[in-house]
């Protein structure tokens, strides 16, 4: 049986991998028979409607069946798939949904390619009733079948468990620094890392969270080409960039395209610099799981940026 797996290269705009995790294979098969049964019941029911016209020719009566036998078996699952952004009746009901390889949502083209794969090759006609697609699914590292090879797509689960770390917001005095910058470089593996920072801010030392601070700000910079500003304390910065990034990916994942950044981002001291935070503005991050305690005492209540508390 197939584990329940994350995939790596489907990490979101909150860096959190569990938003996006590959489907069980128990839980895809429950819905293919959910799906099973309804294309047998539109199948029963069109049957029965063409029993009636008995005075229709033969050639014309096997053609009008074996038409209705495509269009129950390739236009359902199509047609179902490309209104509700990936998901046939089967699937909602488990919790399923297809999507692109990127994460993003299938179009008419996708549904269509795996429509066609799994009457020919991954179910009926060459997939002796689903042995094809379950031997592929099987050995598939993301639990795919022939036509989410063919279509570029993958089988989710909608209802993941959520993450534990606190949610992350956009700290309000670099909303509009962060809304022009180009994090189309940014790697995930980074911005995992960047979240898990912030995740374990009250957990670290003074000294090694403002070292790490640093340092992973700096990467993140020489990826998007916005260095740290010296007024913004190193967490709020990364906050900046994943809160920003998350709301482009969850803009993206609803089939919405986020207009790409204006101009290019200045270095600090340049006439163009971002508005400095205002002095006084506390800006309060997510709240960390309970039981956590920072290590040091509270931040002085005139400072602009709140640290994760």
């Amino acid at each position: 049986m197939q584990a329940d797996r994350a995939d790596p290269d489907l990490i979101t705009g909150d860096a959190v991998v569990l938003d996006l995790r590959a489907a069980k294979l128990a839980s895809r098969g429950l819905a293919f028979g959910l799906d099973v049964l309804v294309q047998a019941a539109a199948l029963l029911i069109l049957l029965l409607a063409l029993s009636s016209l008995a005075d229709l020719d033969e050639a014309l009566l096997s053609a009008v069946m074996l038409t209705s036998v495509v269009l129950v078996l390739v236009g359902y699952p199509v047609v179902f798939e490309t209104l509700s952004r990936g998901r046939s009746l089967g699937k909602l009901a488990m919790g399923l949904r297809v999507v692109r390889d990127d994460g993003g949502p299938i179009r008419f083209r996708h549904a269509l390619t795996r429509g066609l794969a799994g009457v020919f090759v991954d179910f009926w006609l060459l997939g002796l009733f689903g042995a094809v697609a379950l031997v592929v699914s099987l050995v598939s590292p993301k639990g795919k079948r022939v036509g989410d090879y063919l279509a570029g797509t993958l089988v989710v689960r909608e209802r993941a468990p959520r993450s534990t770390a606190p949610e992350l917001t956009m700290p309000p005095p670099l909303a509009h620094w962060a809304a022009r910058l180009d994090l189309t470089n940014l790697p995930d593996h980074l911005a995992l890392g960047a979240r898990q920072y912030i995740a374990r801010y009250p957990e670290l030392r003074p000294a090694a969270r403002e070292q790490l601070g640093r340092d992973l700000a700096e990467q993140v910079a020489g990826h998007i080409g916005a260095p740290l500003p010296p007024s913004v304390p190193p967490w709020a910065y990364l906050a900046a960039v994943l809160a920003e990034r998350r709301a482009r990916e969850h803009a993206r994942l609803a089939g919405h395209h986020p207009a790409s950044p204006a101009a290019p981002v200045p270095p600090p001291g340049s006439p163009t610099e971002p508005p400095t935070p205002p002095t006084g503005q506390r800006v309060e991050p997510p709240t960390p799981p309970t039981g956590q305690r920072r290590p040091d005492g509270e931040p002085p209540a005139d400072r602009p940026f709140a640290p994760p508390s």
